[in-house]
């Protein structure tokens, strides 16, 4: 069988994976077929020991009786009280019954060993195909090596080409977002500026107010104080005017009765 499957694989060497699964199928159904077949073989040649047997059998039985009919005078019989004739008939039967049952252990000793040899070679022979598809297809693979290395030089190409584009995508993404950030920065630090003009010209419009109501304020002193100078010059000439009065009538007062005079001040 094993010469047959190797015959069968070095004809198949040059056909595809498909064939080869095909006649391996083929191999399978084959082989179940023909253990289907060697099955009912051994259970036709059982039934037949069988019947031979019962027929032995019977034979024996008939003759067993008719020679114990003819020798009932004399028969034996063992220390257990059972006789010799019978208890070669229990030892016989036994006797056979072990034989059947190490016939049966026998076959299934066989069949087990068929099956493991049956699955042996299915396991060789898938492993063999297997060994012919990687082949095949190594070869397959050496044969397109450079249609191969083409088309992932082609492919490497086309996502150069593609992260380039996608590159070029961002970096211009990148470019506008700068750009409306330093514009929007730049309005930010013109409003900030303007705000700031702004400020710096209400706050000089306040220093001039607070400056122009402290000249107003100093002024208002500076007339205030004129005048109090004013009045303490008034007073002291007044004082001295009075002091020269009174000096005059004092002198007028030894020399002379001092004339009255009214005026009007």
């Amino acid at each position: 069988m094993f010469d047959l499957i190797e015959k069968n694989m070095s004809k198949s060497r040059s056909s595809s994976p498909v064939e080869v699964k095909k006649k391996h199928s083929k191999h399978k159904s084959y082989s179940k077929d023909r253990e289907y077949r060697s099955r009912h073989r051994d259970r036709s040649r059982s039934r037949d020991r069988k019947r031979r047997h019962s027929r032995d059998r019977s034979s024996r039985h008939g003759s067993s009786k008719r020679s114990r009919s003819r020798s009932s005078s004399t028969e034996r019989i063992d220390i257990f009280g059972r006789a010799l004739s019978k208890r070669s008939a229990l030892e016989e039967k036994k006797r056979k019954e072990d034989e059947e049952l190490r016939l049966a252990v026998e076959r299934q000793r066989l069949i087990q060993k068929k099956l493991m040899e049956e699955k042996l070679i299915e396991e060789q022979t898938a492993r063999r195909v297997e060994e012919m598809v990687a082949k095949r297809v190594e070869e397959e693979l050496a044969k397109r090596k450079d249609e191969i290395e083409n088309e992932v030089l082609r492919r490497v190409e086309e996502m150069k080409k593609v992260m380039e584009k996608q590159m070029l995508e961002e970096l211009e993404k990148q470019k506008q977002a700068e750009i409306r950030a330093r514009h929007e920065k730049e309005e930010e630090e013109k409003r900030k500026r303007v705000e700031l003009e702004v400020i710096m010209a209400e706050n000089e419009r306040k220093i001039k107010e607070a400056q122009q109501k402290l000249d107003e304020e100093r002024l208002a002193m500076v007339e205030e104080q004129r005048f109090i100078h004013e009045e303490r010059l008034k007073m002291e000439e007044e004082r001295k005017k009075q002091t020269r009065q009174e000096q005059n009538v004092i002198l007028g007062k030894k020399n002379s009765r001092p004339k009255l005079s009214f005026s009007l001040k």
